[in-house]
């Protein structure tokens, strides 16, 4: 799944990557496009706080990217 957030201010890109999150399966990978750069701090805390693994930042002056795999609910 791939969410596009450009343009978007905190705290919408990641209210969208939560709409993703709950819209897809267990193990899927959601891909999120942002121009906020407060999204990077913003995704860390929602991978460590709801147990959702970071897989890779890109990190851009212009555009960030990141991939997250939902993780089970039951790990």
């Amino acid at each position: 799944m791939k969410i596009d957030a450009t343009g978007l201010l905190c705290p919408e890109p990641i209210m969208m990557l939560h709409k993703g999150i709950q819209e897809s399966e267990d193990g899927d990978l959601i891909e999120l496009l942002s121009t906020d750069p407060s999204t990077e701090r913003d995704v860390i805390k929602f991978c460590n706080f709801l147990g959702h693994t970071l897989i890779k930042k890109k990190i851009k002056q212009e555009l960030s990217s990141f991939i997250i795999r939902k993780e089970s609910k039951l790990k």
